[in-house]
């Protein structure tokens, strides 16, 4: 399915995260949203619905429509690797949510039947694409700061229970705050800093009950199973170094930090969690940095799926592929074991970092109507 034009788009999974990426994608003019998915057919009917999407149903009639070539997987984490497998097998090109998958056999499952089939994967966290970030990015690709040597990522907050109406699965297998806030900030640091080859990590749990603070069923409580702090040192193929701290545990609200010091200068970087803020530049002065704002986040989630799409039209690597994705995931493994065994673990994946996204890439431009698009 490597036709021209727009590119046809199924969403699976009409959840919470849903909305924002069916507001964006059916946005973009090069991209035709046909279907939402979803095991709540009713759900999906209200979405497609709200969102002026023209089908909807089940997984197997999304994965009937000839017209389909690019799937988005919603799903909650445990059935990433599942749906993933599904929508490749059926011949389509799979963007996921993050993480890609819950363990390195389901992400290397992922990668296999995409080469086996010929397909694209791809996956969040696409704030790496967004402008904020993007800014930060060819501020480092250009050398103004020299050769990154050092990186400090911290995210501390009470944790999603507060807010999310069924928070459950966020302290479960796949989630926790490394596994949920971590590819936001591993993504970019690898996409600045370059691949990780060892890590040295520990972690804790506060508390085995949460209870939720928000919504129908407020004041439900239930088991956290996995660790809600992790902390740990990272050591870049390139020659840097690391520290990372995620925490559901803080009791207040999250300041996300992340700053990168090279050989001439330190910047740090708009929250990952977002797609765009300001950046701040540390070159002569010590005291006083460059503020380098770049602009309203006019569109979100989904410029990835966007990215992606143009990406197969001109026939070139799309920047948030499932091999980034594999590798951060590999990480956040590598950090897990660590912290249980106490003892460093090596990553034994890699990956190349994408070139910054060209000045001026503009989701809202139509671009595949009349012929494929060039490599920016």
């Amino acid at each position: 399915m490597n036709g021209s034009g727009r590119v046809g788009v199924g969403v699976i999974g009409a959840g919470v995260i849903s909305e924002q990426y069916l507001r964006n994608l059916t946005r973009f003019p090069d991209l035709d949203v046909r279907f939402v998915a979803d095991l709540d057919v009713d759900r999906a009917h209200a979405q497609a619905a709200r969102h002026g999407v023209a089908r909807s149903g089940s997984v197997g009639e999304l994965l009937h429509d000839p017209a389909i070539e690019l799937v988005v997987n919603l799903t909650v984490p445990a059935a990433h690797v599942e749906i993933g497998l599904q929508v490749l097998e059926s011949g389509r090109h799979l963007f996921a949510e993050k993480p890609f998958a819950l363990d390195l056999a389901g992400g290397s499952r992922l990668l296999a039947a995409a080469q086996r089939r010929g397909l694209r994967t791809a996956s969040a966290p696409d704030t790496v694409l967004g402008a904020g970030l993007q800014t930060a990015a060819r501020i480092v690709a250009d050398g103004t700061i020299g050769q990154p040597v050092t990186a400090n990522a911290q995210f501390l907050a009470v944790g999603p229970e507060s807010w999310h109406p069924n928070p459950e699965f966020l302290f479960a297998p796949g989630a926790g705050p490394l596994f949920d806030m971590g590819p936001y900030y591993l993504t970019t640091l690898v996409q600045l800093m370059g691949p990780v080859m060892r890590v040295s990590a520990a972690a804790s749990t506060a508390r085995t009950t949460r209870t939720i603070g928000s919504g129908p069923r407020k004041g439900v409580e239930f088991p956290v199973l996995v660790p809600t702090y992790h902390a740990a040192l990272l050591e870049f193929r390139d020659g840097g170094i690391g520290q990372v701290v995620f925490s559901f545990q803080a009791a207040r609200s999250n300041r996300p930090t992340l700053e990168i010091t090279g050989t001439q200068g330190t910047i740090t970087l708009p929250d990952p969690n977002s797609f765009t803020g300001t950046t701040s530049l540390w070159t002569d002065d010590p005291n006083t940095p460059t503020e380098i704002d770049a602009g309203p986040a006019e569109h979100t989630r989904g410029i990835g799926v966007l990215e992606l799409a143009r990406a197969i039209r001109a026939g070139v690597p799309e920047r948030a592929s499932g091999d980034l994705a594999y590798h951060v995931l590999d990480i956040m493994v590598a950090i897990a074991s660590s912290a249980a065994s106490r003892l460093p673990v090596d990553v034994t994946s890699s990956v190349e970092p994408a070139p910054p996204l060209p000045v001026g890439w503009d989701p809202t431009e139509s671009t595949l109507d009349t012929a494929p698009v060039t490599a920016g």
